[in-house]
């Protein structure tokens, strides 16, 4: 039996990681319940997590800091559950490269299943024969000088560099591959990407479009990779061919 997926709590309210631990443990995890981002870096270096849901508010510490150090050293899923409500901080959260950001108070239900979504991202498939019928169907495609390996979840340049995409930005763009040339609405790159609508104020799409276009424009204030369409959604312009 594969060891339980480790999933660590980073919030100063003893309550609430208590609560999320007795929850997410009953929901088959491994809990780590940490209270501040100078445990949570102690631990990365020794057992990293899965996936991390962190508070901003930690007291005498900068959230947003630590999800930017969690970004640039390792590679796990991050969702952001705060208190912290106001859409400079969600945006913010999300250029950082949260996978999601999450406002209290939550619902538990709605918390798991936003974590399982971030999961079934990242993580690879099991092996087995179904892990390897995959893997001898992977989807390997070329637009311009990049290519983009879905199965190794890997973009890379025409050196053979690899580019480093968060798993939102990743996802997105496996969508943005499977309908080039095609209008994409923001409720159909959410549905595609993160499993529910858009709401009236959430700008999840633009923040990591906007990421995105830094990474794979030559000039980002002006894109011909992915364009906006005004009133309409985005579109990805250049031809995606599958790779032999």
């Amino acid at each position: 039996m594969s060891s339980p997926i480790h999933i660590a709590v980073v919030d100063d309210e003893p309550e609430i990681t208590l609560l999320l631990s007795n929850y997410l443990s009953g929901h088959g995890f491994r809990v780590s319940a940490l209270h501040s981002g100078a445990a949570l870096m102690a631990m990365m270096a020794l057992d990293a997590p899965q996936v991390v849901l962190l508070d901003l508010g930690l007291p005498g510490e900068d959230g947003l800091s630590i999800a930017r150090q969690l970004r640039e050293k390792w590679r796990c899923g991050l969702l952001i559950v705060t208190g912290r409500g106001d859409p400079v901080d969600r945006v913010v959260g999300l250029e950082l490269g949260a996978d999601d950001y999450v406002t209290k108070p939550f619902d538990l239900r709605e918390l798991l299943a936003r974590t399982k979504a971030v999961l079934r991202r990242i993580m690879p498939p099991a092996d087995g024969p179904g892990a390897r019928a995959t893997q001898q169907t992977q989807d390997v495609w070329r637009f311009l000088n990049w290519t983009f390996d879905l199965a190794a979840r890997r973009l890379l340049t025409t050196q053979g560099d690899e580019v480093p995409l968060t798993s939102g930005e990743f996802d997105l763009l496996a969508v943005f591959l499977q309908h080039p040339g095609r209008v994409l609405s923001r409720d159909f790159l959410l549905e595609h990407t993160r499993g529910r609508e858009a709401g009236p104020f959430d700008r999840t799409i633009d923040v990591q479009i906007g990421r995105l276009r830094k990474k794979l424009e030559e000039d980002s204030q002006d894109p011909k990779i992915i364009k906006s369409v005004r009133g309409a959604g985005y579109v990805f312009v250049p031809l995606v061919q599958a790779a032999p």
